[in-house]
């Protein structure tokens, strides 16, 4: 029994982390965000809703500093309100702040937001009994090792995670008759506009794919539902 007690506090601890992050989280955004109502997004975001047969989306401005979207839990879509400023700014057009909707869309129709809070749980638990496992052969360094394998492991499937939401957003605005230069031109200003002096570009490219490659899969996508041939990038 003394064996998998590591196993059973981890599991433990992952479900009062889960229940705990999500609480939290409802808890941050209820208190921190406001509808966004913008007389020049409101009618691309109307698009959106009767592209998927919807009388509406709302979205949210979620008030931090840094350049995001971000999807729920709950299914709420949201922007922060550094993102809102760069479309304010004319560093980011009506039609690419619809893009971002449109991913984070995807991310809700595909269960990655729910999953991703129960993802965030279980690696903790990962981590925590990963670390008392080679903190007894590899004392000192043993939980760095854990932190170091989780991370990775996290960010893998982050990739995996936005790779799909930009397929379903790509269809979307497709769908709804905005396309997908937008979402394209977006890309390639991402790692610009996530820049931050406190280190979360690197974050961003941890758990994001590189903009070449998500704009190689788009347009390979394109190709597939046009059925005509292009040259690569």
């Amino acid at each position: 029994m003394i064996k998998f007690t590591p196993i059973l506090l981890a599991i433990l601890y992952a479900v009062v982390m889960y229940r705990f992050s999500v609480w939290r989280t409802k808890r941050e955004l209820d208190a921190r965000s406001t509808e966004l109502v913008d007389p020049k997004l409101t009618p691309l975001f109307s698009r959106l809703a009767k592209a998927l047969d919807l009388e509406k989306i709302k979205v949210y401005i979620y008030e931090i500093d840094p350049v995001n979207g971000l999807a729920a839990p709950d299914g709420r879509i949201f922007i922060t309100r550094g993102f809102y400023r760069k479309f304010l700014k004319g560093e980011v057009s009506a039609e690419e702040m619809a893009s971002v909707i449109a991913h984070e869309l995807g991310h809700v129709a595909l269960g990655h937001s729910r999953r991703r809070m129960i993802d965030f749980s279980g690696q903790n638990a990962l981590r925590t009994a990963l670390a008392m496992v080679l903190s007894r052969f590899i004392p000192g360094i043993g939980v760095w090792i854990a932190n170091g394998l989780t991370s990775l492991l996290a960010a893998r499937l982050s990739r995996s995670d936005e790779y799909e939401a930009d397929e379903y957003a790509a269809a979307l605005l497709t769908k709804a008759g905005i396309g997908t230069a937008p979402q394209i031109s977006l890309f390639e200003k991402l790692e610009a506009l996530t820049q931050s002096r406190s280190g979360a570009m690197l974050v961003w490219l941890m758990s994001h794919p590189k903009t070449a490659e998500r704009v190689a899969a788009i347009q390979t996508l394109e190709n597939r539902w046009s059925g005509l041939p292009r040259e690569p990038l």
